[in-house]
Order: structure tokens, then C-alpha cells, then sequence
């Protein structure tokens, strides 16, 4: 570098005795050491604009300097004035090195988060007062006005499930900020206050560095980029931003919408800061710069979202001294509830819910409240997925019509979808739910059949139509009369003193195997879920099936497998509940998680009986089967394979079912935990053995007063059933073990 610091010499006077590199994301810097002191070599490699751009960093620099009482460079002008020359094709410029430790090597505290929030204060002011300044000829990458620049790198992130937190985060900043931004304040912002810019001395903030990314941006963006990165060591995020905001506050007022969407603003930062770092790493794989802020920002983005919009945005309203408005309450909710629905739609707790988001595992109340949720397996891959809410709104912008037409999302879907089943299994309906998959099973079946009979378990459930709640005895009253439906006994293992090895089997279907044997009308269908939800999550026993499906086809009937609540991965060990018994049913219906929440169902079956039902009047459903349900549908099956979620339904439902085993060897009421993957039962029972109903119902609304949902289901409503969202994972469980070990533990002491 000796011809270059000898004009270093000639230009400013000043003798280098070394240049050490310095590491960056761009262009290249240098610590300039010379008799004279220390001093930052910026070299930039020439492009359109350039001159323009970094005369207007001096600007802004001297303006921030004369402006504020917080340090920031200066930058040396050579003797003829010049902020900056050329040098062998490079453009160079030489700045003030400023001393003092980094905020990312300091204890941040009170104080030195106090100081931070003044210091973005200050640079709000001086950027609303900097003037006009011409838009530069390309967008800023690391502008969050341009995030969608940052967006073709998400692929290149590592971890498939980040990737999906990013997208997810992506979708709401698009949904949120971009129809309103139009109202947010502007400047010129320097719009990298990182932690590795934000000088520190005695615990304060003094000063900040390196305006190579300053935009003409949102003035709130500048606070967004301060908060995201003094977040990222926080414990508690929403507690570590309350004295910067407050701060921030006293010396440039946030507006309402301001604090409102900075949630989203600091979630665009930490989405564009991963994209581009797992881009940049790609090109520059041993850089340590640009990887070592990006452990904080992958545990800051899942702690963002768990935190919630509402939460965030009422937080930030208190630290700003802005007004929180008060959230509407369950008995209001209530109140015009019972003027417009029949009572007989249920709410969940005693306390009900008024919930107002969802993401991923979590569901967000109306009041902030973050709820994790053990209990809702319609949303599989999760709620609002990004991948399935793309995909669906997309489909909707484009066509939505009926099955009377040719067109791809139909036929791709059906033909993935088949890709999971037997080769026997090749034919599919597609209508809207279950219920009505359950209602053309049963008519496929007497169609095929030339009967009416089905043969059905006790307590198990199989839809909400006329012709489901016939064989559904969950939902018989006493009275009740459905004479074309046989009722076989629940083979539930738990309490019937029979093991699991084929025993339990054979003395369950045996009682099965008569009344089949001894119908006087031969039955159309005999239909079961692999395991049963509303009879308590309980799974069938080795060999039951096994002994019922071959009875059933010996006298002309056809099997049915209703896989509406554990298909499509949950199991973990199956795709589909009847491969984990060995055996191939006829028809299988299937619903709940296949749209992700889109109203989404279907009937699969072999192509004998789809032809004998052609023979008949048109099968038609207006909805089955449109380019949106399919669009849902498809994308549903890709997460799934593409995430690994069945693999990691197994991992996860081994380790909860083993952490709730564990718990039960302390607490005695928790008498059995079964199930299969992320469908896990588990059963409370008094001293005496009897069904703990009431204990039952406590846990519950206990954890929910913990905020984490699960349900209760069973004969005696004494079940606590778990079947979460599958990205669900290990930390969630721990959670759950955790807080239902202290419920019980209060249980057991107030005897």
C-alpha cells in the first residue's frame, strides 16, 4: 500500500504507518495508523453516483455533528477541500477514528439504554431538519422503504423452518406497513445504528460511526434499527425498550402510527439483516462480521413473534406516553354473541378468549396476551403459514371457479395428494370438510354396497351432517335411535387390565366380530379412526383392525378410515393413522389440517367404487375442489415434506409423551398419557381411579390462566388432549410439562 500512502501524504498531510483491515459488508475499510494518531480508510470501488453519495455522508456528518451532543466523525478534508479522491480506479476518504468500546461488548443497562433512546432522539431531530435531498439513482438494499430487495435471499437462509419465521414476518410488514407508510414522517436517517456502531464510555452511549447506509427514509426507521439491535441481548424485549422509547419520547415524540407499526419495522430489520447475511455468506463464508450478529437476530425474530403485534404496539404506546386503548372485553363479546348465534356453539374456558392473531404455535388475545397453543390440530403447518396464506391469496387473485373445468391446480393437487396412499387408494373427491367427506363416504359406500348398515365404535365422532351423527354415537342423546347402525365397544387398552400385545385386540374385536357375524342385514361399511379423539384420544389396539377388516369384506362390506383429525403427517411414525396398523381401508376420509384452517376435505377410495358411483346421479360439490382450496391444500402437503414436520412430529410427540410419563410417576392423578406424534392423550383420574372430570376441567382453564391452551375430550370429559400446531418443538413442551407440574402440584396440596 506504499503508492497509496504516500498520496495518502500528499493529499493530507498525514503519514500512514499501517492499514489494518477492518471488517465490513461492501466496501473495504481500514484503521489508519500514523504519527499523527488513528484514522478510518474508507476505499470504494467507483460506480455511478458515488461523488454525489459520499459528499453528502460529509454533510450529514458535520450537520449530526454540529446538531447534537453525542460524538460522530469527522471527516478530513485534503488541501485542496476535497472529502475525497481517487486513487488507482478506487475512490478514498479518511475519517475521524472515534474512541471508545462498542454497545456490543458493554453491560446495557438503565442508564446506557436511557442514553441510546436520547441519542435516536437526536438523530430523529437533526434527519427531520437535515432539508430536501435528491433521491439517490438506486434503492438502498438495507432501506427498509425497499425490504422486498433483501426477499430473494431467503432461500439462501440455512434453517427451513427460519426461513419460514422470515416469510411469515415479510407477509405482515407487507400487510401492515406498506398500505400506510405514505403517513410515516421522513429524512435523511443514518439508519445503522447497530451495536457494533454505537460507541459506549462509563456505561453511556457517546457517540455512533459509519454513515454508509444513510437513506432518505421513515424517520421511525432509524429508531427500528437502534431498537433491533439493542434488543437482540434482551431477556425480556418489550422491558429493554421501554427506557430507550421513553427517552426517544422526551426528546422527539413518537406518533401514534409510528408506535404502532414499529413492531413491524423492527421485524422487517431483523428479516432483511438474516436475508442478507445468509447471502453475504454464501459469497463470504469465513467472514465472522458478517455471521456473529446473526444467532441474536434468529432468537429475536422467534421471540418477535411469539410477543405479537398487540402486545408490542401497547407496550411501545405506555413508553411513549401515547394513549392505549382499552381492549374489548369477553362479556362484550359475549353480549352480542347471544343476540346473533344459538347457543349451542360452545366456547372454550370458563373465562372465554377474545383472540384477535395467530402465528405459527402461538394465538394472540385482543389484550396482547400471548397463548401457546397445545390444542388446535386444523392449523398443521401451523397458523397463518406464509407459504399457505401466499399461496391461497394468490390463487384467489387469479381464479377461483368449480370442477366443471380443466385447470392445473386440480389435478397437481390431486396427483400429490395420491402420491401418499396404497396403490389400491387412486381415486379422490374433493369437497369442503369433513363432515361432508364422511357424508359421500357413507353414500360411496351403500352405493357400492347396496346397503344401508354401518358398523361404528362407541364414542367415536365422524362429522356434523344428518348421516355422520347416525354413526357418530359421541353425539347420540339418550333415546336416540339409529337403527341402520351397529355400535361396537370403544377398544380403549387404558383401564381394561389387557395388554397392548395383541391381547387387548383380540378381546376387543372378538364382541365386534359377533355382531358383524350376527347382523341379520350385512353391513355396507364398518368405519373407525385410527385413534379416537372424542372418545380420548385413545389409539386402537395391535390387532384390531387387523381382525375387524377382514370380518367386515367376508360379508360384502367395505372399510372405512376416518383420518379427519390425525392424517397428513401428525403421527410422525405414518403419514396416515391405518399404516400404522398394517392394514389398507377402501375409503378414507380426510379433513381438519388438509387446508391449514381453508375449509378443505375429501374422500379417497379405490377406482372400482368411484366407477359404481358414476353409474349413478352427478356428484357435484360447488366448492370441492376449486383452484383455492387446492392452492391451500398443495402448499400444506409441500411444508409438511418440505419442513420435515412428520419427522419432527415423532421427535417431539416421543419427547412430550415421555416429559408427561414423567410427570405422572410424581402426580398419580395423571393416570395414562397415550397417543401417537403430536395426538397425545392424557388421562386424569381421582384416588379412586374413577374419570377426574372435574379436576380435568381445572387444569385446563389453569393452564390457560398459564396461557397455554390445550382441551379435554372423552367419555367423561376427563382427557386433556394435546394436539398443537406441528411446529410445535421441544422448548414448547418443557413449557407445558413445566406448567402442568405446578398446577397438579397445587392440585394434590389443596386435598
Amino acid at each position: 500500500m506504499k503508492p497509496l500512502f504516500r498520496e495518502i501524504e500528499r493529499r493530507f498531510g498525514i503519514v500512514p504507518r499501517s492499514a489494518t483491515p477492518l471488517e465490513g459488508y461492501e466496501d473495504r475499510t481500514y484503521l489508519l495508523e500514523s504519527a499523527r494518531g488513528r484514522w478510518v480508510l474508507k476505499e470504494h470501488t467507483a460506480r455511478p453516483g458515488l461523488g454525489t453519495r459520499l459528499d453528502l455522508e460529509a454533510r450529514m456528518m458535520e450537520h449530526f455533528r454540529e446538531g447534537s451532543g453525542f460524538a460522530f466523525p469527522n471527516q478530513l478534508r485534503s488541501g485542496s477541500g476535497e472529502t475525497h479522491f481517487m486513487f488507482d480506479g478506487k475512490s478514498y476518504r479518511i475519517l475521524e477514528y472515534l474512541e471508545g468500546a462498542f454497545m456490543a461488548e458493554s453491560q446495557q443497562d438503565g442508564p446506557l439504554l436511557e442514553s441510546l433512546g436520547r441519542l435516536l432522539g437526536e438523530m430523529a431531530n437533526l434527519s427531520a431538519s437535515f432539508g430536501p435531498v435528491a433521491t439517490s439513482p438506486e434503492p438502498s438494499a438495507w432501506d427498509l422503504q425497499h425490504l422486498g430487495l433483501s426477499l430473494p435471499y431467503i432461500q439462501e437462509i440455512a434453517d427451513i423452518n427460519l426461513q419460514s419465521r422470515v416469510a411469515y414476518m415479510v407477509q405482515q410488514y407487507e400487510a401492515e406497513v406498506t398500505p400506510k407508510a405514505y403517513r410515516l414522517r421522513r429524512g435523511l436517517i443514518h439508519n445503522d445504528a447497530n451495536d457494533w456502531n454505537i460507541l459506549v464510555r462509563d456505561g453511556r452511549v457517546t457517540g455512533l460511526i459509519d454513515f454508509g447506509d444513510a437513506c432518505h427514509s421513515w424517520l421511525a426507521a432509524d429508531l427500528a434499527v437502534g431498537l433491533t439491535y439493542a434488543l437482540m441481548a434482551a431477556e425480556d424485549p418489550l422491558q429493554a425498550a421501554e427506557p430507550i422509547l421513553r427517552s426517544y419520547c422526551s426528546v422527539f415524540p413518537l406518533e401514534e402510527l409510528e408506535a404502532d407499526l414499529l413492531y413491524y419495522l423492527i421485524g422487517g430489520r431483523l428479516c432483511m439483516s438474516l436475508c442478507q447475511a445468509a447471502h453475504a455468506a454464501k459469497i463470504r463464508p469465513d467472514s465472522g462480521y458478517i455471521t456473529i450478529s446473526q444467532e441474536p437476530a434468529q432468537r429475536l425474530l422467534r421471540k418477535w413473534i411469539r410477543l405479537g403485534p398487540r402486545a408490542a404496539s401497547r407496550a411501545f404506546r405506555r413508553a411513549a406516553g401515547l394513549e392505549v386503548t382499552a381492549s374489548p372485553t369477553a362479556e362484550a363479546y359475549q353480549k352480542r354473541r347471544s343476540g346473533l348465534l344459538s347457543p349451542s356453539l360452545s366456547l372454550s374456558y370458563d373465562t372465554p378468549i377474545v383472540m384477535e392473531r395467530a402465528a405459527f404455535q402461538y394465538m394472540f388475545a385482543g389484550d396482547g396476551t400471548t397463548y401457546l397453543d397445545a390444542y388446535n390440530n386444523i392449523i398443521q403447518v401451523g397458523h397463518c403459514h406464509p407459504e399457505v396464506v401466499g399461496r391461497t391469496r394468490d390463487a384467489l387473485r387469479k381464479l377461483n371457479t368449480n370442477t366443471r373445468y380443466h385447470y392445473d391446480s386440480l389435478l397437481d393437487y390431486a396427483e400429490t395428494l395420491l402420491g401418499y396412499f396404497p396403490p389400491p387408494l387412486s381415486r379422490v373427491f374433493l369437497v369442503n370438510s369433513g363432515s361432508a367427506a364422511t357424508d359421500l363416504a357413507l353414500r360411496l359406500a351403500r352405493a357400492f354396497t347396496g346397503r344401508q348398515r354401518v358398523v361404528a365404535l362407541e364414542h367415536g365422532y365422524h362429522g356434523n351432517t344428518a348421516a355422520a351423527i347416525a354413526i357418530s354415537p359421541y353425539k347420540h342423546r339418550p333415546g336416540d335411535k339409529h337403527p341402520q347402525t351397529t355400535i361396537c365397544p370403544m377398544p380403549k387398552v387404558f383401564g381394561s387390565g389387557w395388554a397392548d400385545d395383541g391381547t387387548a385386540g383380540r378381546q376387543f374385536s372378538g364382541p365386534c366380530l359377533d355382531r358383524i357375524r350376527d347382523e341379520a342385514e350385512a353391513p355396507a361399511a364398518f368405519i373407525a379412526e385410527p385413534i379416537m379423539g372424542c372418545g380420548g384420544q385413545v389409539p386402537l389396539p395391535k390387532g384390531y383392525l387387523e381382525a375387524i377388516y377382514p370380518a367386515i369384506r367376508a360379508r360384502g362390506g367395505l372399510c372405512i378410515s376416518d383420518e379427519v383429525q390425525v392424517g397428513f403427517g401428525r403421527l410422525g411414525n405414518s403419514f396416515l393413522g391405518f399404516q400404522k396398523y398394517g392394514v389398507v381401508p377402501d375409503l378414507v376420509i380426510l379433513g381438519k389440517p388438509m387446508g391449514n384452517g381453508h375449509p378443505l376435505g375429501a374422500v379417497v377410495c379405490t377406482p372400482e367404487i368411484a366407477d359404481a358411483f358414476a353409474n349413478g346421479p352427478e356428484f357435484f360439490s360447488s366448492f370441492g375442489g376449486n383452484p383455492v382450496s387446492c392452492a391451500a391444500g398443495k402448499a400444506v402437503l409441500d411444508v409438511i415434506r418440505h419442513e420435515g414436520l412428520q419427522a419432527h412430529a415423532a421427535k417431539t410427540g416421543n419427547y412430550l409423551m415421555e416429559g408427561l410419563r414423567s410427570l405422572g410417576k410424581l402426580y398419580p392423578n395423571l393416570a395414562d398419557v397415550r397417543g401417537e406424534g403430536l395426538f397425545v392423550g392424557a388421562e386424569l383420574v381421582d384416588g379412586e381411579g374413577n374419570p377426574a372430570t372435574s379436576l380435568a376441567a381445572r387444569v385446563k382453564n389453569a393452564l390457560k390462566e398459564k396461557r397455554v391452551l390445550v382441551g379435554t375430550d372423552g367419555p367423561h370429559d376427563n382427557v386433556l388432549k394435546i394436539k398443537p400446531p406441528l411446529p410445535f418443538d421441544t422448548g414448547n413442551c418443557d413449557e407445558l410439562i413445566e406448567k402442568l407440574g405446578a398446577i397438579l402440584a397445587i392440585q394434590n396440596n389443596s386435598k
